[in-house]
């Protein structure tokens, strides 16, 4: 049976002690499969059987502990929107709904993500109020059916354009008489014939732009302007007044010429119907991330039942399948390795291009490539609980995000429209009674080229196609932001706090140093003292197991093994006694090592731990063991500090060792033998000092500290705990991508920026032009159409941005 997921916002948590303590009561539920709660995100994801136990069942359970479920969380596709102010509009009639906590309008990918009370409000109210705005709201569709809609809202766009363009090309030959030096061009004469331009532009004013009237209909009957009432007043007066105009002229006889203003409106919405062709167009161009991560899956699985070998789609495999992945295969879905071994290409998870070795036991992840050897797969995670599905899903909501600077965006396009018709109202009187006294015609142009350019659409476009564009590059590159906030508020940061193992270290400590005494064979010892450690479950023990077995010596069978807690172990192996521990072991035994002290020191100080070892109460040298730097961590932390930013190594080990490591990575501010509930309050503490922090942790022993922290930044595998643990998850083990994100932020931010200046410069520039009555009609109309397209042009050039500095 294939499970559910639900995302439940919870409220009344105030540490991650309250996280863990409903994460266990939800747990304990029945057919509860996997419970994670985010303290810093307020909310809990639960995967279960839908047959054994539902939502009503957690609601309960959590309010049985002494918190609550505020919201739930549902997404819709919104379809007639044309502008920012639409988007407004939509998100401020639903956030006025109680129950509603939150709605977000993203006006780039059309959606809406709202969060609220079910027990207050439902979805098919939401869905009417928005109807009766004039626009619709519909189940979110899933990416490949985006994708799908995204191509035929082209081609409608494209229709609408070419049958706008046959009536308008006539239109537009007229123009030329506008201008003397084309008059060599062919005119015919039937066009100046005020009946055919009437002919011609009718189609296009009421066809092609009933889609302006509709629009503009819907918002002026709830009490607001949009993009659709500037256009449908700017071409509506081009066109009624050439209206009036052809009628004089049939009154008058209809002989000579009179000059009609047909043309204007037919180029003016043919014109916006293209920009609206290369917007969609280019919009869909920002979600390439999705299509290319979605394109990673594999499409068939080889299932495995009662010995035969059967194919099907990925969409039929369910828990506990048994998949066969033959060499240079796609991995259909996350699973465990049963029976097999081989090397997988995990590139599309971590960016690491070196393939990882894996055997019996290890887990797999689906769209890996196996490279060389037959496995046998048991299937652990489906569907939308796959590692690539976690990782599409928070590239979509970090896409459907709102970041701050948008807001102020959206609180300027709200008050835009009516705005600018006042100033086009204003102009208009100016003209008809001061500038030409009593000319209709004179002070019409420039009142239509006002309403046409001032169009807010690039402003709408301005924030999220950045927040698209950027997010999807990052995500290509490895680094998943949770939301556009995220994005936005990683380019403050200045102090970066580096977690110490697992994060600048490998996190596995490794056999680093053999050191033997004289007379003693360095083969024969290090295979007596793999014996005997090879009883014990230590870390370290293991450590110095895996490093001899590494050199190929073949490891024995102790006849005897003690461990000795606090002191090392005792083993008798081939009938000779083995000691391997501290200096107090030793000198209990009454066993020499001054010659060894020195040794022992230098060790200490490079910050690895060093052990004495004995044979038949003999010294015979030392062996180190360390959890070794990664190779790029020295590379990284000097990138971030070319970027500015101040970087603090903060770990619970001694001081010592800390300043050790520190060293070899060229971090001079250490802050060791903290306790992991104490690392939250060293962060609280840089705060104070004013310093904007990012916390990097491997997203679940530092949990409170990327919770305190202004940016927490896990360092992860792509698995779903460690995408739940932080603001952003770098999926490389490598401090790397600290920086990339750093910079990305940077670059977006400022790719943001120059969108918001595009959007403003065409009004602030173009409406005083127009305004003194040097910007035709038209002219007007192909700056408000390039305007948005622009804007998105230039957000698409984050696709192609470089992450080294």
């Amino acid at each position: 049976m294939a499970t559910e997921e639900k995302t439940l916002q919870i409220n009344g948590m105030t540490c991650a002690a309250c996280a863990n303590r409903i994460e266990k009561g939800l747990s304990k539920i029945e057919g509860v499969e996997k419970a994670n709660v985010n303290f810093a995100l307020e909310r809990s994801t639960v995967v279960f059987d839908p047959i054994k136990t539902n939502v009503k069942e957690f609601q309960e359970k959590i309010e049985k502990l002494g918190y609550s479920v505020i919201q739930e969380k549902i997404d819709f596709d919104i379809t007639g929107m044309t502008c920012a102010a639409c988007a407004t509009k939509i998100e401020k009639r639903i956030n006025k709904m109680d129950g509603v906590a939150s709605a977000n309008v993203n006006f780039a990918l059309e959606t809406i993500t709202v969060e609220y009370d079910s027990k207050q409000v439902e979805a098919n109210e939401m869905i009417n109020a928005v109807k009766k705005l004039g626009y619709e709201l519909i189940p979110k569709l899933d990416s490949k059916q985006k994708m799908d809609h995204k191509e035929q809202e082209i081609k409608k766009q494209y229709k609408k354009f070419i049958f706008s363009l046959i009536f308008t090309i006539p239109l537009l030959w007229t123009m030329v008489l506008h201008f003397e030096f084309l008059s060599f061009i062919y005119m015919p004469h039937i066009l100046m014939n005020p009946w055919v331009q009437f002919a011609l532009a009718t189609p296009v004013q009421f066809i092609v732009g009933a889609q302006f009237y509709r629009g503009a209909y819907n918002s002026l009957r709830n009490r607001s302007a949009n993009m659709d009432v500037l256009v449908a007043l700017g071409t509506s007066a081009a066109y009624f007044y050439s209206l009036y105009l052809t009628l004089e002229w049939m009154n008058a006889g209809g002989t000579g010429s009179t000059e009609l203003y047909f043309e204007a409106s037919a180029v003016i919405i043919t014109l916006i119907v293209l920009g609206k062709l290369f917007e969609v167009r280019a919009k869909g161009k920002t979600s390439q991330a999705i299509q290319k991560l979605l394109g990673l899956q594999a499409k068939t699985a080889r299932i495995l039942k009662d010995g035969v070998e059967k194919e099907v789609p990925i969409e039929e495999v369910v828990l506990g399948d048994m998949i066969l992945v033959k060499p240079g295969e796609k991995i259909p879905v996350d699973g465990e390795i049963v029976d097999g071994r081989s090397a997988i290409d995990e590139s599309m998870l971590t960016g690491e291009s070196m393939p990882v070795d894996k055997v019996a036991g290890d887990s797999v992840i689906g769209a890996t490539i196996n490279k060389n050897g037959s496995l046998k797969i048991k299937a652990t995670k489906v569907g939308k609980n796959t590692a690539l599905a976690q990782i599409v899903k928070v590239v979509e909501e970090a896409q459907g995000s709102k970041a701050d600077i948008q807001r102020l965006a959206d609180r300027i396009s709200g008050i835009f429209v009516p705005v600018v018709v006042g100033i086009a109202i204003v102009t208009f009187f100016i003209w008809y009674f001061a500038v030409t006294p009593g000319d209709f015609r004179s002070a019409l142009m420039p009142t239509i080229s006002i309403l046409v350019i001032a169009c807010p659409c690039a402003l709408g476009l301005a924030t999220p196609t950045s927040i698209m564009a950027g997010s999807g590059r990052a995500a290509e590159m490895g680094l998943l932001f949770k939301g556009g906030e995220h994005l936005e508020n990683t380019q403050s940061i200045n102090t970066i706090v580096l977690d110490k193992t697992g994060t600048v270290t490998k996190g596995e400590p490794e056999l680093t140093d053999i050191s033997v005494v004289e007379g003693f064979n360095e083969e024969e010892v290090l295979q007596l003292i793999g014996t005997a450690e090879n009883q014990s479950e230590h870390p370290l023990a293991q450590a110095i197991v895996k490093g001899v077995k590494e050199k190929g010596i073949a490891l024995l069978e102790p006849s005897e093994f003690e461990a000795l807690p606090g002191y090392g172990i005792r083993a008798l192996v081939q009938d000779q006694e083995v000691l391997v521990g501290t200096r107090k072991l030793m000198n209990q035994q009454n066993i020499d090592i001054l010659d060894l002290e020195s040794l022992m020191e230098k060790l200490e100080s490079d910050g690895k731990t060093a052990m004495i070892f004995a044979l038949n109460n003999k010294v015979a040298g030392v062996v180190a063991v360390a959890d070794t730097v990664k190779e790029t961590s020295r590379e990284a932390i000097a990138r971030m500090q070319k970027l500015g930013l101040e970087v603090i190594m903060l770990t619970g080990d001694n001081q010592r060792t800390a300043e050790a490591i520190a060293k070899q990575v060229g971090v001079t501010n250490v802050i060791a033998e903290v306790l992991p509930e104490q690392k939250s309050e060293e962060i609280k503490k840089l705060q104070k000092q004013g310093k904007n922090v990012a916390m990097v942790g491997d997203g679940i022993n530092d949990a409170p500290a990327l919770a305190v922290a202004n940016i927490g930044m896990a360092v992860g595998t792509g698995t779903d705990i460690a995408i739940e643990a932080a603001d952003i998850t770098l999926m490389r083990g490598d401090l790397n991508s600290v920086a990339d994100a750093i910079i990305m932020s940077r670059k977006t931010m400022r790719n943001i920026k120059q969108n918001l200046f595009f959007a403003f410069i065409y009004n602030t520039i173009g409406i005083p032009i127009a305004a003194i009555g040097l910007l035709a009609p038209w002219v007007a109309g192909a700056a408000m159409a390039f305007s948005s397209v622009s804007v998105v042009v230039n957000a698409l050039r984050l696709q192609k941005v470089n992450l080294k500095n």
